[in-house]
């Protein structure tokens, strides 16, 4: 087996790592351009309600979105093991399975919201105005519901393919159409918040025509070819279907967390709400270089479990955990740093820079012991193990709970002190989970 040192010492690897994380890297930073372009068009609106009505619909309509994230996550590792073991026939069924999937819970969630909608925007005590403005944003909004599956599960594909600038290049046309346009409607034809909700329809449908005219080219030079009649059975779904549960479930609690932390923080006034939203828009920041390279780790780590090499799966481990800690070093010292900037840059009231200001270290270390999280959860994304993600949560999420109660009496370092361990539990418990596996040689199974 060779050591740490060879691993790393492997060229071909740095190449194979950074070709995925680059494309990556990009593809996350279009994703708060188009939330400023949106907020930027509504912000000039002539009624405050247009700005309100955009972020409350944003938020209800990421929702199901972020709920549903399932179909990236488990369509990446079952690709990437049917690449690595050179299987056309499976890389064409696992991407028949996961459009179709997707396009039937994108067509049953756009059904299931609508009468709910009502009811989410009561919650937000909002204004007859702006409880009326955010409807008519999201009854055009749920139209792409369908699309933006779809382009989740294009994306998955595409990663676990091993291509990874097809996935920006997704990306890029999805937030591109939906950027032009939304200048077009609104400040060209003056639609107002329903040219704003059409825009980012018709981008996400632009993203999912380019997308399915980009696999249908990748899948012409596969072998092989797709069985119909077993995929009408249970049992040759279940493996999807299963993946997909479990880190439904991971994703969930995943999002109760953040939930909590700003539930708990609204507890120690409206100033701690605000500072931490500001300090998490950091955690925010964080991910867009970090999770470019998890997500080289799932494709990669994905191909050398199927073609069944151990060294490529451990040189694919080496290095970009080997960036990524480098990566999360740079973090960690613009933080400590940069932190007040970076606060400044966000808000000008001055107790809410006071109370991040105090913070700043815990925000510091985030990057340290959050980006292990990250990697592991690349390498079982990977190897398409979502019951040990899952487990791994609930772990983690009770020691947070636990650590954010017995820390009450400690304000806003103590939800910070149980945020951090939430973080380190995650990956501990993957780690300890990953050697189990090693020790049975079961990674390859």
């Amino acid at each position: 087996m060779p050591s740490l040192l060879d691993s790393w010492r492997h060229r071909p690897t740095h190449q194979r790592v950074w070709a995925m994380a680059i494309p990556m890297i990009l593809s996350n930073l279009t994703v708060p351009l188009v939330a400023l372009v949106d907020s930027a068009v509504a912000g000039h609106l002539p009624q405050i309600q247009d700005l309100g009505a955009v972020a409350v619909g944003s938020a209800v309509y990421a929702l199901p979105v972020w709920s549903l994230g399932f179909l990236r996550m488990g369509t990446t590792g079952f690709a990437a093991q049917a690449a690595g073991a050179g299987d056309g026939s499976a890389l064409r069924t696992v991407q028949a399975q996961a459009l179709l999937l997707a396009a039937l819970l994108g067509l049953v969630a756009s059904l299931s919201m609508l009468p709910l909608l009502p009811w989410l925007l009561s919650l937000m005590h909002s204004s007859p105005a702006l409880e009326t403005r955010s409807l008519d944003y999201l009854h055009l909004r749920l139209l792409g519901l369908p699309a933006a599956l779809l382009n989740y599960a294009l994306a998955g594909w595409f990663i676990g393919a091993q291509r990874a600038r097809t996935t920006l290049a997704l990306l890029l046309v999805t937030n591109l159409v939906n950027i032009v346009l939304n200048l077009l409607f609104v400040l060209g034809f003056g639609w107002g918040v329903q040219g704003i909700a059409l825009a980012s329809v018709s981008g996400e449908w632009c993203g999912a025509i380019y997308g399915l005219w980009r696999a249908r080219h990748a899948v012409r030079g596969l072998t092989g070819r797709i069985d119909w009649p077993a995929m009408r059975g249970l049992t040759h779904w279940s493996p999807l279907l299963m993946v997909n549960r479990d880190i439904f479930l991971r994703t969930i609690v995943l999002e109760g967390v953040f939930f909590s932390i700003s539930l708990l923080g609204a507890r120690l006034g409206d100033t701690t709400v605000a500072a931490n939203a500001l300090l998490l828009n950091g955690l925010m920041l964080t991910a867009f270089g970090l999770d470019g390279l998890a997500n080289a780790v799932e494709a990669l780590c994905g191909h050398a479990i199927g073609a069944r090499d151990r060294d490529a799966m451990r040189r694919a481990l080496v290095v970009a955990g080997g960036w990524s800690f480098l990566g999360s070093l740079g973090y960690a010292l613009l933080f400590a740093l940069g932190g007040r900037l970076f606060i400044d840059l966000q808000t000008n009231l001055p107790e809410v820079r006071a109370a991040a200001y105090r913070c700043l270290p815990w925000l510091a270390a985030l990057p340290i012991i959050g980006v292990w999280s990250y990697l592991l959860d690349g390498l079982f994304i990977g190897a398409t193990r979502a019951r040990e993600m899952r487990d791994s949560m609930l772990v983690s999420v009770l020691l947070f709970l636990l650590l954010a109660w017995l820390g009450r009496s400690w304000g806003n370092h103590g939800l910070w002190l149980a945020f951090l361990a939430f973080m380190a539990m995650r990956a501990l418990s993957l780690a300890f989970m990953g050697w189990r596996i090693q020790q049975r040689r079961a990674w390859m199974a």
